[in-house]
C-alpha cells in the first residue's frame, strides 16, 4: 500500500504580528550572537520542515542530535533567527543569522510563542476550555464545542482527532500539537473570529510544555486509568502530570468528576476554584457528594438517555448521542464546564432539555451497521479501562452475544497490553486479535501479549487470532447474527495504519460496512 497522504501542515495566523528581533532578545536572551537590529519576525518553529520565510527556528536538545545541527537546513529555509541554549550556540553560530542564547529553549518555547503571536494570558484571545485525563478527552471536546455551537458561538477545537476553525475541518497530528504550533493555531483562529476554543491536554502536553504560555478559563478532569506508563513509571506520577493543569498559572476554574478515587485527588489539591460532577452509575463510591450528579435514565443502542441535576435543584434532561455511563459523565461534564464558563442556564436549559445534544464524535462507540444483522461499533478505545467500560456498556444494549475486535500498538505501554486482553476476554463472547499500530515492533509478539492476558483471564474463551484487520472484520462479521454486536476497539477516527514508520491508508468504518454487505446485510 502507499503512504498515506502528507503529515497535516501546521497552521499560521494569515496575517501574523511582526515582532523586532532586538525586543525578543531583550525579553529572553542571555547573550546574542551577532546582530539582532532591523530583523524582524513573523513566527517561531521547532521543525525545520514546517517552517515559512521570517520565522524563527528554535534548537532544542534531541535525543540523538541537537537541533542546532539543523541551523543552517533553517536558514536556507527562510530562518531570519536561530534560538537555542549555550550547547547549541557555537554549532548555530556559523550561520550567517543573529543567534538568541536562552536557558533551556524547550521550556521557553511556550512564552516565546505566547510573545510572537500575541497569545498569552493579557492578551485579547478566544474564551480557553482545557480537557485531560487518560479516556474520554475526545468525547468532552467535540460535546463541548458542539454544545458552544448550539449556543451560536464560532468555534475552534484541537483534539486528538482533528483540528476546527470556524467550521473548517484538518486531521491532527498530535492530541495536543507542539507549543509553537498551538500558539499559531490560536492566532489564527482568533484572526478568523473564533470566540471559544475547546483543547485536549495530554499528560505529555504539560510535562513536554506544549501548554506554557496558556492559562485556560475553565480546565477539567475525566479520570486517570492504566496507561502512558512507559513515560510515567507509574500511576501517582502519571497523576503529578495532569494536576499540573489545576493549578492557578494554567487554569483559572476546574470541572473534576470525581467518580474514581484520582478525581477526588485532583478536586482537592487543585489551587484554582472546583467544582465536581459524579455519575454514580459510573462511580467507584456513589456516596461521593458533589455539586453535580448525572443520572443515568435509559441506554439504548442510538444513545443515553440522562439528568444533569444541581445539589440547589437546576436540572435538565438529555439524551447524549453514545451509549455507556462512563459517556454520560462525559456528557455530564461537558455541560457543567459551559456552565462554569458563565454561559446561562436558561440558554443551556434551552438548547438541551428534553433534546438531544448536538455534535457528532468521530471514532468514539461510532455506530457504522443499519438496522439489519449484527451492530457494529467503531471505537477509539486502547486502555484496559476503556475496554472494561466501552464493552460493559454495549453488554447493556445487546440482546444476543458480544465480539471483540481489538489490538494493542506497538512502542507504547507494554505493560497493558495483558490487562487488555483480560478485559476483552471478561467482557465478551468472542475475542479476534489482530493488528492496527505495530510501528517499528514485531505484530506477531504484540499479538502474543494480547492474548496471553485474554487466555489468563479466562482460558475457555473463543478466541481468534488474526493479524490482517480486513480479513479480520469479516471473521467477525461472519461469526456475528441478528441481535449480536462487534465492538471494533482501537482504529477509532484514524485512517491509517502505521507499520515500520510509514502510514498506510486504512479506513476501519469503510471495511466494517464491506464486510456487512459481502455477508448480506444492508449496512
Amino acid at each position: 500500500m502507499a503512504d498515506i497522504a502528507p503529515t497535516p501542515p501546521v497552521l499560521r495566523p494569515d496575517n501574523p504580528p511582526q515582532r523586532r528581533l532586538t525586543d525578543l532578545a531583550e525579553r529572553f536572551a542571555q547573550r546574542v550572537i551577532g546582530d539582532p537590529d532591523g530583523t524582524i519576525l513573523r513566527g517561531i518553529t521547532l521543525a525545520t520542515a514546517d517552517l515559512r520565510p521570517g520565522e524563527v527556528f528554535v534548537a532544542v536538545p534531541g535525543a540523538q542530535r541537537h537541533g542546532a545541527h539543523y541551523a543552517q537546513a533553517a536558514v536556507e529555509h527562510g530562518a531570519v533567527a536561530i534560538v537555542t541554549d549555550e550547547a547549541g550556540a557555537d554549532i548555530a553560530a556559523a550561520t550567517d543569522v543573529p543567534v538568541v542564547v536562552v536557558d533551556d529553549p524547550r521550556a521557553r518555547l511556550g512564552a516565546l510563542s505566547a510573545w510572537v503571536y500575541g497569545t498569552g494570558p493579557d492578551d485579547v484571545m478566544p474564551r480557553l476550555f482545557a480537557i485531560t485525563g487518560t479516556n474520554g478527552k475526545t468525547s468532552v471536546s467535540h460535546l463541548v464545542e458542539a454544545m458552544l455551537g448550539g449556543l451560536g458561538l464560532v468555534t475552534g477545537l484541537s483534539s486528538t482527532a482533528e483540528r476546527h476553525i470556524a467550521g473548517q475541518v484538518i486531521p491532527s497530528r498530535l492530541t495536543t500539537p507542539e507549543s509553537s504550533e498551538l500558539h499559531a493555531l490560536l492566532a489564527l483562529m482568533r484572526e478568523r473570529g473564533v470566540e471559544a476554543v475547546m483543547v485536549e491536554v495530554s499528560a505529555q502536553a504539560l510535562t513536554r510544555h506544549r501548554v506554557d504560555g496558556l492559562v485556560f478559563d475553565v480546565a477539567a478532569f475525566t479520570n486517570l486509568t492504566h496507561d502512558h506508563l512507559d513515560d510515567y513509571g507509574d500511576m501517582q506520577t502519571y497523576l503529578e502530570a495532569k494536576l499540573a493543569l489545576f493549578h492557578h498559572d494554567r487554569s483559572r476554574r476546574a470541572v473534576v468528576c470525581v467518580d474514581s478515587v484520582e478525581g477526588r485527588q485532583v478536586a482537592r489539591r487543585s489551587t484554582v476554584p472546583v467544582t465536581t460532577v459524579l455519575t454514580p452509575a459510573n462511580a467507584d463510591d456513589a456516596d461521593i457528594d458533589a455539586e453535580w450528579r448525572v443520572e443515568l435514565l435509559d441506554e439504548r443502542q442510538d444513545g443515553t438517555l440522562l439528568r444533569l441535576v444541581h445539589r440547589d435543584g437546576r436540572a435538565l434532561q438529555t439524551t447524549m448521542p453514545l451509549i455507556g455511563a462512563h459517556m454520560a459523565a462525559n456528557a455530564g461534564l461537558a455541560i457543567v464546564m459551559l456552565v462554569e464558563a458563565g454561559y446561562h442556564w436558561e440558554r443551556l436549559v434551552a438548547l438541551l432539555d428534553g433534546r438531544r445534544m448536538p455534535g457528532e464524535l468521530p471514532g468514539r462507540i461510532q455506530r457504522v451497521s443499519g438496522d439489519e444483522g449484527p451492530a457494529v461499533y467503531i471505537d477509539f478505545a486502547h486502555s484496559p479501562d476503556a475496554f472494561v467500560r466501552t464493552l460493559a456498556a454495549v453488554r447493556r444494549v445487546t440482546p444476543g452475544r458480544v465480539l471483540m475486535l481489538t489490538a494493542a500498538n506497538g512502542d507504547r505501554d507494554v505493560t497493558k497490553r495483558a490487562e487488555m486482553g483480560a478485559a476483552a476476554a471478561a467482557g465478551s463472547d468472542i475475542v479476534i486479535i489482530t493488528d492496527q499500530h505495530p510501528r517499528s515492533e514485531d505484530p506477531a509478539t504484540i499479538r502474543s501479549a494480547v492474548i496471553a492476558g485474554a487466555r489468563a483471564a479466562r482460558p475457555d474463551v473463543e478466541l481468534h487470532e488474526v493479524a490482517e484487520p480486513e480479513r479480520a472484520i469479516e471473521l467477525a462479521v461472519s461469526l456475528a447474527g441478528p441481535g449480536d454486536t462487534i465492538l471494533w476497539a482501537g482504529p477509532g477516527h484514524q485512517h491509517y495504519r502505521e507499520i515500520q514508520g510509514v502510514r498506510h491508508p486504512f479506513d476501519a468504518a469503510a471495511l466494517a460496512r464491506g464486510a456487512l454487505r459481502a455477508a448480506g446485510w444492508n449496512s
